[in-house]
């Protein structure tokens, strides 16, 4: 028989309301709540905070909240407080009861500038070593690319001048917005400034592209699964091949494994990385940045440097004409300068095929390491680096696609550097949660642990990590012998 109908008058009393009976057991909040350890935001932040006054909201509460704006990509932190009391399954996440007060949006800005980034930091460090614990990250060839973000300014605010003054007008512009004691970001000495967020630089995609305010996200990504195991955020004028090796070392720090594989585009592929790779042992799968065709003096019919012999006894390089160019003794920016003699190239018949410059002088350029660069980069032209550079294009891209199109990536929420250094970590928290989360066949058993751990995440279990790492490099070890 048909049912009663529907009561359109508002109950004053609830009974019985069990969120966690309502909230589905496929929920993905429920795998994260189950999974992350979120106990040790209490322990270190306590120390920002008094002894007397107003309670603050918990910090467990604030760090769930701030996950859930880029989990689910919400359009503000007000918008999030809004929905918060629309969702059971957010109340439940917080444990907040149904009819509980919901915080003020105002609650996550003070939090932030109160707890500074590396709260953030260790969040994002803890979900890559739980990675690592669960065997999804292979730690010895590592993905890493570039990527700009829309800053939170608009380009009106830009003002123009000599580089010392915009200096100068930057550290005005900061000192006046947040009295804040923090470095001065990368990429100084730019002839533009913005006045709603002095931190952002002025940049472009490509020549096509108009210029904006932006920052740059740079992201190293593990081969295995593309977890996410070393973030760095500059202005977006700093170019990716400065990062590097700071990627590198972060990711050996975060992961415990030791880097033997590097693979990236062209835009890493300089002499000084092909350099540092090879002194450190690491392979080098980048794309040489000198295979790219340029427009430069050698199509004119000029000769190239590789057409000039360089002699080892001597030091000095031997041009097509048969005279030598000597080594002046001098170092440009990690170059030898190589000179030939004027009153020889005056006279010399091959003149017109070897020099433009009025002074009939050919100046060739050395580095310093010029040995290692030339195997690392003779490495990056091998089979093996160009399967893994067609591999980089789905893993990497991959990365930032889903970033850009789940979490809000390619626009920043809040204006200042280390503001978006806090929205770069939480984001790549979020991915590599879902990473995990969506292995389900994997043992879980190292999740129940950190559940149950009662210090600082990445301070409970960084031993227990060093030794799931050293197991599964010696089983990777046996299985291919």
């Amino acid at each position: 028989m048909i049912g009663p109908l529907q009561q359109s008058e508002q109950k004053l009393f609830h009974y019985g309301i069990n969120l966690e009976k309502r909230v589905r057991t496929t929920n993905p909040l429920r795998q994260i709540k189950q999974a992350v350890d979120f106990g040790f935001v209490r322990e270190r932040v306590a120390g920002f905070y008094g002894t007397d006054g107003h309670q603050s909201e918990d910090p467990i509460v604030v760090m769930k909240l701030m996950l859930l704006l880029f989990l689910d990509d919400v359009r503000s932190e007000r918008e999030l407080m809004k929905i918060v009391g629309e969702r059971l399954d957010y109340l439940w996440f917080l444990e907040f009861d149904i009819d509980e007060e919901i915080p003020n949006h105002s609650v996550l800005s003070k939090a932030r500038k109160r707890w500074g980034e590396e709260v953030f930091e260790e969040l994002f460090v803890g979900t890559i070593q739980q990675c690592v614990e669960a065997g999804l990250v292979e730690g010895h060839k590592i993905h890493m690319d570039g990527s700009l973000v829309q800053a939170n300014a608009s380009m009106d605010s830009v003002r123009r001048g000599a580089p010392v003054l915009i200096d100068a007008l930057r550290r005005l512009y900061r000192d006046q917005s947040e009295k804040l004691d923090e470095p001065e970001p990368e990429g100084g000495g730019r002839a533009t400034v913005s006045r709603t967020d002095p931190d952002a630089a002025v940049a472009r995609k490509n020549s096509a592209d108009r210029p904006a305010l932006r920052y740059k996200h740079h992201r190293a990504v593990d081969d295995l699964y593309g977890v996410i195991t070393a973030v760095e955020t500059t202005p977006g004028d700093v170019v990716e091949n400065h990062k590097l090796i700071r990627l590198i070392d972060q990711h050996e720090e975060n992961t415990g494994q030791k880097v033997e594989v590097v693979v990236a585009d062209a835009q890493y592929g300089t002499n000084e990385n092909f350099a540092n790779c090879r002194k450190r042992k690491i392979r080098s799968h980048m794309k040489d940045l000198r295979s790219i065709p340029r427009k430069d003096a050698a199509k004119k019919g000029i000769f190239k440097q590789e057409e000039f012999k360089y002699d080892e006894e001597t030091e000095t390089y031997i041009c097509p004409a048969g005279e030598r160019l000597t080594n002046t003794g001098r170092i440009d920016r990690g170059f030898f300068i190589f000179k030939s003699d004027a009153r020889l190239c005056q006279k010399c018949r091959l003149q017109e095929q070897c020099l433009k410059s009025r002074k009939h002088v050919r100046v060739l350029k050395r580095h310093v390491d010029h040995s290692d660069m030339e195997l690392a980069r003779l490495e990056s032209h091998s089979g093996w680096a160009k399967r893994d550079r067609q591999r980089i294009k789905h893993l990497m891209e991959g990365s930032f696609a889903d970033a850009a199109n789940r979490h809000g990536f390619k626009r920043a929420r809040w204006r200042r550097l280390h503001n978006q250094k806090i929205q770069d970590w939480l984001i790549a928290s979020c991915q590599n949660i879902r990473i995990f989360l969506s292995h389900p066949s994997l043992k879980r058993a190292d999740s129940v642990a950190l559940r149950q751990s009662k210090g600082p995440l990445p301070t409970a279990i960084w031993l227990r990590c060093r030794a799931n790492a050293v197991a599964i490099t010696a089983q990777a070890h046996t299985l291919a012998l």
